[in-house]
């Protein structure tokens, strides 16, 4: 084929497409970029068109790649069928999904906890994935190829009281990564990242006082590069992973290692 002819170790990406939701900032931002890098075209998907925009226009001028910005609130459940033909109708194909949108906002008490956080909370980070994982995952079935790569969460398995809702829908993703796995291989890699604390803008928000004091207790004693979940995710999205699925891979400093 002219895509595996074209596809060499500098550009292991060449002639595929990936969407990554949440990928107008942080780690979603660091990972379009270099999947555009390694050859591929992408889609940037987010809430806000204008961060999209500004994020798509930064890869196509480092990269001279293909940058489709699309915004998309993956709490919503048209939204997704929306974004997915959107994709398609631009590049005719998807072959690496990145679910990565996630949010895990601030409570007093476990008690002050409402429904419309919880459900927030949940549609976002595991209604989301799981709703694209079967409309992209299914197409790709059929198409004979393609990679998810979940992003996951150290509080999926070491929640914290500060984060129960999110640490929840973090382990319900952590499962379907499992079950999506069965349903969509052999053609279809599913596989989950789950990151510990990464120094990304969401860091603005933290006591860098008490995490540079918890971080004494990390293995590798402080939090990480943005730069650092590239390996990776490329590992999952190329072909360099081809007898991996189902997988769950920390990447997080040895944070959720038993103390």
């Amino acid at each position: 084929m002219a895509d595996d002819a074209a596809r060499g170790t500098d550009q292991p990406l060449a002639g595929r497409v990936a969407l990554v939701t949440g990928g107008s900032r942080g780690l979603g931002l660091e990972m379009a970029t270099a999947f555009a890098r390694a050859g591929a075209d992408v889609v940037i998907a987010s809430r806000k068109l204008a961060l999209c925009a500004a994020a798509a226009t930064s890869i196509t001028e480092q990269t001279n790649r293909r940058a489709l910005p699309v915004a998309c609130h993956v709490g919503h459940w048209d939204e997704l069928d929306a974004l997915v033909e959107t994709a398609y109708g631009e590049f005719g194909h998807v072959d690496v999904l990145v679910n990565n949108a996630g949010m895990s906002p601030l409570y007093p008490t476990l008690g002050d906890v409402t429904e419309e956080l919880f459900d927030k909370v949940i549609a976002i980070n595991f209604k989301a994935p799981f709703r694209l994982s079967a409309l992209v995952g299914e197409r790709m079935k059929a198409a004979g190829r393609g990679s998810i790569i979940n992003i996951s969460s150290m509080a999926a398995v070491r929640p914290s009281p500060r984060e129960l809702p999110y640490g929840g829908a973090k382990a319900a993703l952590n499962a379907i990564t499992m079950g999506f796995a069965r349903a969509l291989g052999p053609e279809v890699r599913v596989n989950t990242i789950m990151p510990g604390p990464f120094l990304t803008d969401i860091a603005d928000a933290w006591d860098m006082d008490r995490f540079q004091r918890d971080a004494r207790n990390f293995p590798l004693r402080r939090g990480g590069r943005p730069d650092e979940i590239v390996g990776a995710a490329l590992y999952f999205a190329t072909d360099a992973s081809t007898f991996t699925t189902g997988a769950v891979l920390a990447v997080d400093g040895g944070t959720s290692l038993p103390a």
